[in-house]
């Protein structure tokens, strides 16, 4: 059997950052436990390492469970600035781990939501980075899950305002291409803010690649990650074999009858369990 990587897979830097954050933490603070808002990463395997080394998951509507005093890690996808200042409030230690592309549309939702300015952010209403950026707006703010609510947008007094639109770090570049074109043709001050994360489309780009090279693809990563699960729909669309899996365990017959398997992994999937689906699936041939 021939395995073949796509040239773009697994971590992104945001989430690289974010992990290597909390084992400094976790070695620095060792019999202690560290906790995070929210799972820090979208891979059970992953968690459960992290959680026997002492990180304990909360999430942020349980901030009472938190200690006063206690570390704590804020994820890549960032908070809310009510959620930090509870954090302030019970005397913790903050790390924060938010990656700098979230940071930087935070700031851009504060600057240009509160004042004449009117800002569109596409995204994912339950996802935490969302939830977190839509904490920074102010009155003049609008979020979007897709096509069909944008197209549902009234603006009041459009013409007077300059319209910023911005979008979730792995919101779907063909979503957003559909909703910028519909907005620039209504809104003539429209001022487009491309904040997906570019590792987004570098991905999607290498799957499809991969899917002209192999007659099979597995997409390894969280059945919670949004990423990974638009990778396994691009995967699906563009080859006759595709399956989202999340470690060896799950990987189904079909794919051991093949003579070429791609491979390719959601921002949140680490190095070794890319590593064991590689070799599970090479073993076989031995």
């Amino acid at each position: 059997m021939k395995v073949i990587r796509a040239s773009v897979l697994g971590f992104c830097f945001g989430v690289r950052r974010a992990v290597e954050l909390a084992e400094k933490a976790l070695e620095e603070n060792q019999g202690q436990k560290v906790y995070s808002l929210g799972p820090l990463i979208h891979n059970e395997k992953a968690l459960k390492v992290l959680s026997e080394k002492g990180l304990v998951t909360v999430a942020e509507d349980e901030i009472n469970k938190i200690p006063d005093d206690a570390v704590v890690i804020i994820r890549a996808h960032g908070v809310a600035p009510s959620v930090s200042n509870q954090l302030i409030e019970k005397n913790c230690v903050i790390i924060d781990a938010t990656c700098p592309r979230v940071k930087a549309s935070q700031k851009m939702v504060e600057r240009y939501s509160k004042d004449s300015d009117y800002v569109v952010l596409t995204g994912d209403k339950n996802h935490g980075e969302v939830i977190g950026i839509a904490g920074y707006a102010g009155k003049n703010f609008s979020l979007v899950q897709d096509f069909t609510e944008a197209s549902r947008l009234s603006i009041k007094d459009a013409d007077d305002k300059n319209i910023i639109l911005l979008s979730q770090t792995t919101y779907s570049p063909v979503e957003f291409k559909k909703i910028e074109d519909y907005l620039k043709s209504k809104y003539k001050k429209l001022a487009v803010m491309n904040t997906i994360c570019p590792a987004t489309n570098e991905r999607q780009n290498a799957l499809l690649e991969l899917c002209r090279q192999v007659e099979g693809v597995l997409v390894i990563g969280g059945k919670a990650s949004a990423n990974t699960k638009r990778l396994y729909q691009t995967a699906e669309k563009n080859s006759s074999l595709a399956a989202h899996i999340q470690t060896v365990e799950d990987i189904s017959e079909d794919f051991y009858r093949l003579d070429s398997v791609g491979i390719t992994a959601g921002a949140s999937t680490p190095d070794i369990i890319i590593d064991e689906v590689e070799n599970c699936l090479l073993n076989l041939d031995k």
